[in-house]
């Protein structure tokens, strides 16, 4: 599929949510507090990895498709790795990977918020605790 059309940034002062993976597994298996938590949020974010986090777990064509139409739906704005975040994530493996088991995919989503200033919304909080200057907002899914 083609690229999507980005809307524009927020306002300055405005804080906007980048949403972690999980939550939007969690959406996906049509989890009503997760739907509820995303769709409350006026500015809905993401990190291109969480993107192909998602992508990586497709078992067939249709499902591809269905998971990029979940961002069209959703209305989701796609957040790229620039050369800052990449930077910021390749530091955040190097201090934390050893002693806190901190994951390139979790260092780039963190370093993604963190970078843009925008917050974190996650149901894997511990994951992200250790990064330094990072705004996470944590969440529970209805289960």
């Amino acid at each position: 599929m083609g690229a999507q059309t980005q809307k524009p940034a927020p306002l300055p002062g405005f804080v906007a949510l980048i949403f972690d993976t999980d939550i939007l597994i969690w959406v996906s298996r049509q989890d009503r507090a997760a739907t509820e938590f995303v769709t409350s949020e006026n500015d809905r974010a993401a990190s291109i990895v969480t993107l192909m986090e998602l992508l990586a777990g497709v078992k067939s064509k249709a499902e591809l498709m269905t998971t990029r139409q979940f961002f069209v739906d959703f209305e989701i704005r796609l957040i790229p790795v620039d050369e800052q975040i990449s930077y910021a994530a390749a530091n955040m493996v190097e201090d934390l990977c050893l002693s806190d088991g901190l994951s390139v995919t979790d260092a780039l989503i963190g370093a993604t918020a963190r970078e843009t200033g925008e917050t974190l919304a996650t149901a894997n909080f511990r994951h992200f605790r250790k990064i330094p200057n990072l705004s996470v907002k944590a969440f529970r899914p209805s289960r």
